[in-house]
């Protein structure tokens, strides 16, 4: 049921794009992100499509774990192309009584869906080749700027860090629950909506109580360790930006130029 998810894990092989500072990859993921929301025509989606399969051959990320990904996001993905569908106005293909389906409506709904799509594989790419000491160091270096207006960011890159960290330790517990509940009988996967909800009650009430309980445990670990922000903080190593760094951010910002130009 949640086995399939692996948002926030950290796939640890040797690849170019691993080695790439994280403050490097957090701006290509940006940019990634930027040009997919500027495009508009399926030329543009084609470039983002070419440059991503460039961007997972580096990575050395097998295309089935990261298709695994995409398993819990296709309920969004139905319910998008869904809507644009049914509720695009334009000329009309054939209609069913009062529904009707659009030329524009298909456009719209194969360009969202491919956003989409796109957008969950170059976002999982940051997490699948950054582990989260590297992703906490890139944040808070990347936007160091933002101390000097008194947010703090260290601690906000910490949380960020330990909520994508945590994400596969739940997503484990919930398996495990899952799986005991089966044990004793209880049935997931027969009867309406309304009841498939009820039955996940005795899933997320223990589930909240895990989750909770490891919080406590963090938070005392941290304390014993009398960890106390990131002011002083040093590191065992330091961020730096390579050739291959000054490369990458040179062939993304051309890739954003494409892509606005399309």
């Amino acid at each position: 049921m949640f086995r399939d998810l692996t948002l926030g894990q950290y796939y640890p092989v040797d690849s170019l794009i691993h080695r790439l500072d994280a403050r490097t990859k957090l701006l290509m993921t940006l940019i990634h992100i930027i040009a997919l929301f500027t495009a508009r025509d399926f030329l543009a989606y084609a470039l983002a499509a070419a440059v991503l399969v460039i961007w997972v051959a580096l990575s050395k990320v097998p295309v089935g774990y990261m298709l695994r990904g995409l398993k819990p996001i296709l309920f969004l993905l139905f319910i998008s192309v869904f809507f644009n569908i049914f509720w695009t106005k334009g000329e009309i293909l054939f209609a069913l009584g009062p529904i009707a389906v659009t030329k524009e409506g298909l456009l719209q709904a194969a360009r969202m869906a491919l956003r989409l799509i796109l957008l969950i594989f170059g976002t999982s790419l940051l997490t699948y080749t950054t582990s989260p000491t590297q992703l906490t160091a890139g944040l808070e270096q990347g936007l160091h700027f933002l101390n000097y207006i008194r947010i703090p960011v260290h601690e906000i890159a910490m949380m960020m860090t330990i909520a994508l960290r945590f994400l596969p330790i739940l997503t484990e517990e919930t398996n495990k629950i899952i799986m005991a509940q089966k044990a004793r009988g209880a049935d997931f996967e027969t009867g309406n909506m309304i009841r498939r909800a009820k039955a996940m009650v005795p899933i997320l009430v223990p589930l909240f109580v895990s989750a909770f309980r490891r919080a406590n445990d963090l938070a005392m670990a941290m304390e014993a360790r009398c960890y106390h922000g990131g002011e002083g903080r040093t590191r065992m190593k330091p961020l730096k930006f390579g050739k291959a760094d000054y490369i990458a951010i040179i062939l993304f910002a051309v890739y954003l130029a494409a892509m606005i130009v399309l």
